[in-house]
């Protein structure tokens, strides 16, 4: 929000100089980011601002106002004229190109002078044809055989804008000739960040408030009397609303017989300042007082208006605002033909539409160099449907839809209105219709806080003693309305305030207030008085940690992806024609872009996107994700949200390196082989099964379990699913596991046994066995009937053909046998390989192969 200080003393009256005004504003919340000093001095201290400092001083002895009293032909270059300017010391002349001085060009000597901003020689000015900011120093020179010593200055040279097509031309009210451009024009712009709990402040208006709550400055509103003298307004207009929700309240006025043309000057170099550019003088109007008291504003072309009712059978124009039907659309002031978005509030008539409520007008009824009558819209929109129109419609640049979206008190509305049908009068002319069409279906109630006086310090600290009359003063200052009833302020909050809430939150709100205006460069640092808290141990999060760094050590790198996104995104890393769960997602009421709308249900796609985006400049990614999914859960208003893991590698099974290293690609073992060291790690037994999933290839997928309770799925991904994300150089493997659960099985204290000092007997089983049966069953009785002395069970071989028979499969398993009390003997090894047999052969199948 650019300020310009000129603008500011309007409202209210301060002693500080500028860089003394921006450090009080900043301490008080609104942060001035940067100081533009126009033709002002700067300060001989700029860090004293704490602000970036730009601008360019103007010599009170050179840059004056100067009035051109003729323009002449220049007699050798069609595309310049000279002109006779008197700058309070006598009659000088000067070269100049202005195309905005041609219509004057040999006219004689002009009834009355054009007053301009004029630079004498020796002036330091920006260079008006340059692209940057480089300062020139005039000099005289011969233009095309014509000396010339000055000129009549554009708003570039002058630093105001970066206009330079023409001179300045001011209005007919400017000073005499001779006076210093810098007492004239002369300003300061503070460019204040405007945070979401400031926005009452994104206007003039709001920020003298500021000043005058900072400095016990006197706050002077802007004038509303309105001269309407023609017939009632309401006889021409009707409002029809049908959400009162989403627009609580629209206001119109109607003015007849204006004339559109150029704003005059002082406006236009206020909306300058302020950071936008002049249109005309009834859309200048509107952009004025918006950023003045904060009311966005949208003028309409009656006659407009007047032919679309007609056309659709209606005596009057009714403005109705509503959600979009089906299929329409509307084409808006930039030109853009939008999709109208099934939540989008709309400004429509018995035709059509005719805006987007609170953002952007349309292009049909915008006002044109022809317009006569204008129809002023001043409404009030629900901040959350505003902010998330905008969002969907791409359209953040809308300084209404900006303002609307962090939320404009329905009061501000018959205000602006009034402010602005009147300004409109003065400046282009016409008759204003009397009264004003005002439709209030849903006025908010005031909050009322009880503030006990007490609390201030409870807050505060016992070393933070404000006056009570202090207390009362900046409330006050605030617009706060006070019950005065002893240690207990009761308060209304005022209409502009839609921040401060009622209640616990409502104290807390009023406290900050109190300690802002107070100052919190003059609250004391103080030590804690209590007790330091006892510090108590996260188990579940220090073993997340853990895994976190043994995940690295196994080579992954951790990423963190976005945990709002679209059903659409997730339905990404599903198989082709894979059938919907049916299950809800957490939505968002106000989602902050258009293509991330609900809470996450999965990690695995969110990590997928991440190696999309990475796989084109790298030939081996290995990626992991521990974050939280959000699933709700009917009858209960808040969601599960337990802890997941995610795991994608693809590429080359090492890093590309000097020594070499493993070229292949990584294959299912590795992701499995990282499994089980996690698994192990965390001192658990799993199983590892075949599954089906539909993320995965249906022959190359395993389902983890622990315990009895099954833990996730990993394997390779379908290949559907990586030419979905383009992963289509190689075998892309995957992971998705509940971490929550893995967690919750691992324990801090584990049996541990010492080494056997004793040698290990090593022997091979070759077993036949129906190839349905999986070898995890296998190993499972191997184990059991092995014994504690069966220390160590290895499968190193998998066969199937005709040796072995049709529907057979050979499994080759290494058991290592081992005693902590003694060395085994052949005997013992044969023995206890003998019940090994025995029991696969009576639960599997199994038998020895020949």
């Amino acid at each position: 929000m650019k300020v310009p200080l000129r603008w500011l003393a309007e409202y209210v009256d301060f002693d500080l100089s500028p860089e003394e005004l921006a450090r009080v504003l900043t301490f008080a919340g609104l942060e001035v980011e940067a100081m533009a000093y126009v033709g002002q001095q700067q300060p001989s201290d700029p860090a004293r601002a704490e602000a970036k400092i730009t601008g360019l001083e103007w010599d009170r002895d050179r840059i004056v106002v100067g009035a051109v009293n003729e323009v002449l032909p220049h007699p050798d270059a069609d595309r310049l004229v000279l002109i006779q300017v008197d700058d309070g010391t006598g009659i000088h002349t000067a070269v100049t190109g202005a195309p905005n001085l041609y219509a004057y060009r040999g006219q004689g000597p002009l009834d009355s002078p054009l007053k301009i901003a004029y630079a004498r020689e020796g002036s330091r000015l920006f260079d008006g044809y340059g692209s940057g900011t480089e300062i020139k120093k005039l000099k005289r020179s011969k233009i095309r055989g014509v000396e010339s010593s000055s000129m009549a200055c554009s708003e570039k040279e002058l630093g105001i804008s970066d206009e330079h097509e023409g001179v300045i031309l001011f209005d007919d009210d400017a000073p005499e000739p001779g006076t210093p451009l810098q007492d004239y024009l002369g300003d300061v712009v503070l460019d204040i960040a405007i945070t979401p709990n400031m926005s009452r402040n994104a206007n003039i208006l709001g920020v003298a408030r500021e000043v005058a709550a900072l400095t016990g400055g006197e706050l002077r509103m802007p004038d509303l009397s309105v001269s309407a003298e023609g017939p009632p307004v309401d006889e021409e207009l009707r409002i029809d609303i049908r959400e009162p929700q989403l627009n609580p309240r629209f206001t119109a006025t109607m003015i007849e017989g204006i004339e559109i043309g150029p704003s005059p000057y002082w406006l236009q170099y206020r909306l300058r300042l302020a950071g936008m550019r002049p249109i005309s003088n009834i859309v200048d109007v509107t952009n004025y007082v918006m950023l003045e008291i904060g009311q966005p504003l949208h003028a309409f072309d009656y006659d407009v208006l007047v032919e679309r009712a007609r056309a659709s059978g209606s005596e009057v124009p009714t403005l109705i605002t509503r959600l979009p039907e089906t299929g329409e659309r509307l084409e808006t002031l930039d030109g853009v033909d939008r999709k109208l978005d099934d939540f989008t509030i709309l400004v429509a008539d018995t035709a059509g539409v005719l805006s987007l409520g609170g953002i952007m007008g349309g292009s049909e009824s915008e006002v044109s160099d022809s317009t006569t009558r204008i129809l002023l819209e001043a409404a009030a929109w629900n901040l959350i449907s505003i902010r998330r129109s905008v969002q969907a419609q791409q359209l953040q640049t809308s300084q209404a839809g900006y303002r609307f979206s962090r939320g404009v008190h329905p009061e501000q509305a018959r205000r602006g209105n009034l402010r602005a049908i009147e300004m409109m009068r003065q400046l282009a002319g016409g008759t204003i219709r009397a009264g004003i069409v005002d439709e209030y279906p849903a006025p908010p109630q005031p909050a009322v806080v009880e503030l006990p006086l007490s609390e201030i310090r409870r807050y505060l600290g016992d070393a933070v003693d404000i006056p009570r009359d202090e207390v009362v003063r900046i409330l006050r200052a605030l617009e706060f309305e006070i019950e005065d009833s002893g240690d207990v302020l009761r308060l209304t909050t005022p209409d502009h305030r839609l921040d401060v809430g009622t209640g616990i939150v409502g104290i807390a709100d009023l406290i900050e207030e109190i300690a802002r205006i107070w100052g919190y460069e003059r609250i004391p640092e103080t030590q804690i008085k209590d007790r330091i808290p006892p510090q108590r141990g996260n188990p579940l999060l220090e073993r997340e940690e853990e895994v976190r760094d043994l995940l690295v050590e196994l080579g992954l790198q951790e990423v963190i992806t976005y945990r709002l996104t679209s059903p659409e995104r997730e339905r990404r890393a599903l198989a082709p024609g894979t059938a919907e769960d049916g299950n809800p997602y957490v939505t968002l009421a106000n989602p902050i872009v258009v293509d991330r709308v609900v809470m996450r249900r999965a990690l695995l796609p969110g990590v997928l996107e991440i190696a999309e985006s990475n796989a084109k400049s790298r030939d081996r990614l290995a990626l992991f994700e521990i974050g939280k999914v959000f699933l709700p859960d009917e009858g209960q208003e808040l969601p599960d949200e337990p802890t997941r893991l995610a795991v994608v590698l693809t590429g080359r099974r090492d890093d590309e390196s000097w020594t070499g290293g493993a070229t292949e690609a990584m294959d299912f073992f590795d992701l499995k082989g990282m499994i089980e060291e996690l698994v192990a790690a965390l001192h658990l037994s799993a199983s590892y099964n075949r599954a089906e999933h539909p993320s995965f290839h249906p022959n190359r997928a395993a389902r983890l379990t622990v315990g009895e309770r099954e833990i996730g799925v990993f394997g390779e991904l379908d290949p559907r699913v990586q030419a979905e994300y383009g992963l289509e150089s190689g075998p892309v493997l995957a992971a998705d596991l509940d971490l929550e659960a893995l967690l919750a099985d691992s324990v801090d204290n584990y049996p541990a046994h010492p080494v056997s000092r004793y040698p290990a007997i090593v022997e091979d089983l070759a077993l036949v066995v129906d190839d349905t049966v999986p070898a995890a069953d296998i190993e499972a009785v191997i184990a059991e009937a092995g014994g504690r002395r069966l220390v160590e069970i290895r499968l190193f071989d998998l066969f199937r053909g005709e040796q072995v028979g049709a529907g057979k499969k050979s499994l080759a398993y290494r058991l290592s046998y081992q005693s902590d009390e003694g060395t085994l003997t052949d005997k013992d090894a044969a023995r206890m390989r003998k019940k090994i047999l025995k029991n696969l052969e009576r639960k599997t199948g199994a038998v020895l192969r020949g």
